[in-house]
């Protein structure tokens, strides 16, 4: 009986180590190539958290989302394409009909042009690989379908 147990207690360890992703650490690029900072992902009972530290920015509010796709090739980033977005809605945390899962909140650079946030992405980190993560040149304004009026992409990194 206690080697059933047993067994049945790996057999469960193991299937729940299975359903969640080591963390990962990426990095943010410019469309020069430079590195603008990082971010670490990991997986969270409520999808992933990212921790993320970015330098050399303007000072203000900057727009932030995963697209769909992880490429980051200059002079634009285009090749990330849109935000990520399985669910098919409009953009934007005012939304009445909901935001998609690309969307996040803005961060905030402060005038050393450095920032620090802590942001949860309603989808599990294995959801989100093959994307990238996206900083933009603006605020988003949470409503603006398809991308806030957040401006041009100025980081980008691969989610992998």
């Amino acid at each position: 009986m206690n080697r059933f147990i047993s067994s049945s207690l790996t057999f469960i360890l193991i299937f729940l180590a299975s359903c969640t992703s080591a963390p990962i650490q990426i990095t943010l690029l410019s469309t020069q190539g430079f590195s603008l900072g990082s971010a670490r992902l990991a997986d969270s009972s409520e999808g992933t958290s990212i921790e993320l530290v970015a330098h050399s920015l303007t000072p203000g509010a900057h727009g932030l989302h995963v697209h769909e796709t992880g490429r980051c090739e200059a002079p634009d980033f285009a090749t990330a394409g849109a935000h990520y977005n399985p669910e098919g809605r409009e953009h934007g945390f005012n939304n009445p009909l909901g935001h998609h899962i690309g969307d996040l909140p803005n961060i905030e650079v402060g005038p050393d042009g450095t920032a620090q946030a802590r942001i949860l992405v309603p989808a599990k980190l294995s959801e989100l690989r093959g994307r990238s993560l996206i900083i933009h040149a603006a605020a988003d304004d949470y409503a603006t379908d398809p991308s806030g009026n957040s401006g041009a992409r100025i980081a980008c990194a691969v989610i992998r």
